[in-house]
C-alpha cells in the first residue's frame, strides 16, 4: 500500500518523505496562502479557492476567517453554519469532522497526526493519525488544541486556552489543561 493509503487506512505511515504527500502538502499549502492573501470583500474568489481547498465541504455554508492552514484539504468536512475564526488550523492528516453551527475561536489547532516515541522512527518521518470528531453545535474557545482521536459531543463549549486529549461528551462546559468536564450545560 502506498503512503497516501497507510495513512487515509490509519496505519503507520512516512510523512516526511513520501512525494506523493509532500507534492499535495504544497499544493494546498499554495491554494491556502492565495486564500488568505485575497480580500475579505472578494467573496467569489475567496469561495473558489476554499472550494479547492476544502472539496468536501459546501463552502457556501461556511465561513472560514483568514489566515487559515490545512495540511491536506480533503479529510475535512463541516456542517452546515460552521465559522473558523482568524488562525485555525487543521492538521487534517486523517479526518476532522465538524457537525453543524459549530463556532471555532482564534488560533486553534486540530492535530490527528502521533509520532512514533522511538527516535530512530521520528527520524525516519514515520507518524499515524486518528480522526477527531466534533459534534454539532459546539462552540470552541480561543487557542484550544484538539490532539488525535478525539470526539467532542454535540452542544458541548470548550473554553479558551484548553488541551482537549480525551473525549468530551455531549452538554457539558469543559476546559483546562488537561481538558476537563466542568458541569454540564
Amino acid at each position: 500500500m502506498s503512503a497516501k493509503g497507510d495513512m487515509l487506512a490509519g496505519k503507520w505511515y512516512n510523512a516526511n518523505f513520501d512525494i506523493e504527500l509532500i507534492n499535495e502538502r504544497t499544493l494546498i499549502k499554495d491554494y491556502c496562502l492565495q486564500y488568505n492573501n485575497l480580500p475579505m470583500r472578494d467573496l467569489i474568489h475567496r469561495r473558489e479557492t476554499l472550494r479547492e481547498i476544502l472539496p468536501n465541504v459546501e463552502v457556501e455554508q461556511v465561513e472560514v476567517l483568514s489566515p487559515f492552514m490545512v495540511d491536506y484539504g480533503y479529510n475535512v468536512y463541516m456542517g452546515a453554519g460552521c465559522f473558523l475564526n482568524h488562525n485555525v488550523y487543521l492538521m487534517d492528516c486523517a479526518k476532522i469532522h465538524f457537525g453543524k453551527k459549530c463556532f471555532i475561536g482564534p488560533s486553534c489547532g486540530f492535530y490527528t497526526a502521533i509520532h512514533p516515541l522511538e527516535v530512530d522512527r521520528r527520524n525516519e518521518g514515520y507518524e499515524m493519525a486518528k480522526p477527531i470528531m466534533i459534534g454539532d453545535n459546539v462552540w470552541i474557545g480561543a487557542n484550544v488544541i484538539v490532539l488525535p482521536g478525539v470526539t467532542i459531543g454535540s452542544n458541548s463549549v470548550i473554553g479558551a486556552g484548553a488541551v482537549v486529549t480525551k473525549d468530551i461528551p455531549a452538554n457539558v462546559l469543559a476546559f483546562g489543561n488537561p481538558c476537563k468536564v466542568i458541569r454540564q450545560i
